[in-house]
């Protein structure tokens, strides 16, 4: 029987399928789901800010960051038995939350962008992504399937 895991704001959890990890108020915040199929290891890592190096406490949360929490969660399910060269991506959140005209100001479009580069850094492929736009939302990520579950207010629940 599946476990459903909570992962909080700042967050990150890796699991063995088929629990099914679970993380709420995706703003301008990133959910970066990570799957090795093979190994049936997954996480999903609940960023805030797309750059440590920018923060002076930064060192201090690392899973806040896009930058520190994708290379914690890749070396945390490695520690289950997954492979960095099988892993494969899905993310979701990134919104525009408040109407800005500076870039420096929209938080949501500077996450996006960090959280594609580490990944790119990394060389885990994104699979499939539901980013951007203005709205808040859920992600469940089906570990035993890789199955990402985005579910939105105003939007309905869409599958990817």
């Amino acid at each position: 029987m599946a476990n459903m895991i909570t992962i909080g704001i700042g967050d990150l959890k890796v699991c063995r399928a088929p629990d099914v990890l679970i993380t709420y108020a995706l703003g301008s915040c990133i959910g970066i789901c990570l799957l090795d199929s093979v190994a049936n290891v997954g996480g999903l890592s609940h960023i805030m800010l797309p750059d440590s190096t920018a923060s002076t406490n930064g060192p201090m949360y690392p899973m806040k960051f896009a930058d520190s929490a994708i290379p914690l969660l890749i070396q945390q399910m490695e520690r289950l038995g997954a492979s960095r060269s099988r892993m494969k991506a899905k993310i979701a959140g990134g919104a525009t939350m408040f109407t800005t005209t500076s870039e420096k100001f929209n938080i949501g479009i500077r996450n996006i962008e960090a959280v594609k580069r580490t990944l790119m850094q990394n060389r885990i492929p994104i699979m499939a992504e539901d980013t951007g736009l203005d709205y808040g939302r859920t992600q469940v990520f089906y570990t035993d399937t890789g199955v990402m579950e985005i579910r939105a207010a105003a939007k309905g629940t869409k599958t990817f």
